[in-house]
């Protein structure tokens, strides 16, 4: 009983950070502040009271639409409210404990879920917040120094990637905010498993990659929201991929 109920508080709170972080996911990359003004619908500037600011519920009990002139409310906002809940409760899962280890990881993951859904809106992220993920991941277990070093190996090998195949290519491939986004990789998975991490995050972007070049071979396929979900899937599964790359590699 004990263990649900703290499941279920950190889910209701990862929820009410997911809120923030859909303020930070709209405001930051236009170069507002994240503090005021208050919350508004951005159809009627209507500011949004606190009753019909609650994580999903308030979407649900709303229909979806803004209370004062019923515009639609994009379902994004709850997902995100939602997946951080989610989030919240599987770090907690994982490391077993409340600590600042895990409030660093959270805050970590979370803020790679922030830039994966700015990727997706703007193709670019701001190096505000991939800076503060890179920062965070240093911090995100007790080896510090080793941290630092993994992160800066991965920003190495990746940077060097991006120089050949931009070469080959003839155009630019990955971005910088693809390259910040590897030391964080590399801080939080070593360069092993971060090696793992961009094979998988490979795998999962080849059919939607596919998908756009039929739809539209203009438009350029953002990468970080594939490496932010193999990075929190290798991250939880580093067991697994430990013993994996050990009966492959030896």
């Amino acid at each position: 009983m004990e263990s649900l109920l703290i499941y279920l508080f950190l889910f209701i709170l990862g929820s009410a950070i997911g809120s923030f972080l859909n303020v930070v996911i709209y405001r930051v990359p236009l170069r507002k502040s994240i503090i005021s003004p208050p919350s508004s619908c951005p159809n009627c500037n209507t500011r949004i009271k606190p009753w019909h600011n609650i994580p999903i519920l308030s979407w649900i009990i709303l229909g979806g639409k803004c209370a004062n002139c019923k515009e639609p409310i994009s379902k994004r906002y709850p997902i995100i409210e939602f997946l951080t809940g989610v989030l919240a409760v599987a770090i907690y899962y994982k490391l077993k404990s409340i600590d600042i280890f895990f409030v660093i990881n959270f805050a970590t993951f979370a803020t790679l879920l922030a830039l994966a859904v700015i990727d997706l809106d703007y193709k670019a992220v701001p190096d505000s917040l991939n800076l503060l993920a890179l920062t965070l991941a240093f911090f995100s277990s007790p080896n510090i120094i080793e941290n630092i070093k993994n992160a800066l190996l991965m920003i190495g090998i990746v940077s060097l990637v991006r120089f050949y195949l931009s070469y080959l290519l003839k155009k630019e491939a990955l971005g910088e905010g693809d390259i910040i986004v590897a030391g964080t990789m590399g801080a939080l998975l070593g360069v092993k498993l971060s090696l793992v991490a961009l094979f998988i995050a490979s795998l999962i972007a080849i059919f939607p990659s596919i998908y756009i070049r039929i739809k539209n071979k203009d438009l350029e396929l953002p990468f970080i929201p594939f490496l932010a979900i193999a990075t929190f899937i290798v991250w939880y599964f580093d067991d697994f991929f430990t013993n994996l790359w050990r009966a492959i590699y030896g």
